[in-house]
Parts: C-alpha cells; sequence; structure tokens
C-alpha cells in the first residue's frame, strides 16, 4: 500500500537555505541550560553532606539504569577522586556483577589499584581478569606487562 508521493512544483526556491544556516538556527534555539555553581567546600560537615549527596545521586541514576556501564565508572572514578579506594572497588565489583565481560571495565578496575599502589588488589584483579577472559590479548598483554 505505499502511495506515490507527487511533487507538484519542482521550481527551486527563490531564496535557498545552506546547511551552514539551518544548524546555525538549530544552535541557537537550543536552551542554554544554567550550571551549577561551584561548590566551595569549607568544613568538614559540609564536605560530608556532599558526599552523601553525592552518592545519592549515582545510587539514583543507577538504580534507574542499572545495566548503563557508564555511570558506574563515573561513580567509581569519582570515589577515587575522594580516595575513597574501598568504595571506589564496591562500585567496580557492583558493575562487574551487572556485565563482567566489558573488559574496559577490567582494565580500569586493575589501573586504578596500580596507581594508587594496591599491587595485590591488582594482581588480583589481574588474575580474575585473564581468568574469565583467556582469549582477550588486550589484558594478557597488560597482565604480562605489568607483571614484569
Amino acid at each position: 500500500m505505499s502511495r506515490k508521493v507527487l511533487v507538484k512544483n519542482r521550481a527551486p526556491a527563490a531564496i535557498q537555505i545552506t546547511a551552514e544556516q539551518i544548524l546555525r538556527e538549530a544552535n541557537d534555539r537550543v536552551v542554554q541550560e544554567d550550571k551549577a555553581p561551584r561548590v566551595h567546600i569549607t568544613d568538614p560537615e559540609e564536605l560530608r553532606e556532599y558526599r552523601v549527596m553525592k552518592r545519592k545521586e549515582f545510587e539514583d541514576q543507577i538504580r534507574r539504569q542499572r545495566m548503563f556501564l557508564g555511570t558506574y565508572m563515573k561513580y567509581a572514578a569519582w570515589e577515587e577522586s575522594q580516595h575513597e579506594f574501598e568504595r571506589a572497588r564496591s562500585v567496580y565489583e557492583r558493575c562487574l556483577d551487572v556485565d563482567y565481560r566489558n573488559t574496559t571495565t577490567w582494565l580500569k578496575y586493575a589501573e586504578m589499584e596500580m596507581k594508587h599502589k594496591f599491587i595485590n588488589h591488582a594482581r588480583n584483579v589481574w588474575d580474575r581478569a585473564v581468568t574469565l577472559h583467556p582469549r582477550v590479548d588486550q589484558l594478557w598483554y597488560k597482565y604480562s606487562f605489568k607483571h614484569l
């Protein structure tokens, strides 16, 4: 039941619009989002409240999109930036529970451990990674390179 579309007027328009004009108009119509002001933390109590708020935001995002690994990775990186390495490990482990086949997660997890000189933790992560993914060359390369 396809209906053929008939074009009545095939003459070019009097005023031609370029792709640049279309893009410029589209950019003009985009609503600029107000960025939240940077938080200036002055005492330990504010820092604790800030961390609780950020963790709640990350957990809410994970609850909404459990299978989206990007949220886990951002969360783990944030915990690492706060020097909360146990929490970062916990987030990486939760990410691996969701999808252990993702090699990027294994790489970032092990790199985080090595960057902060947790050599035994890193060795355990590499061992688990190459055991579960014996045919992923990148994991073997990093595993052997880091152990030599």
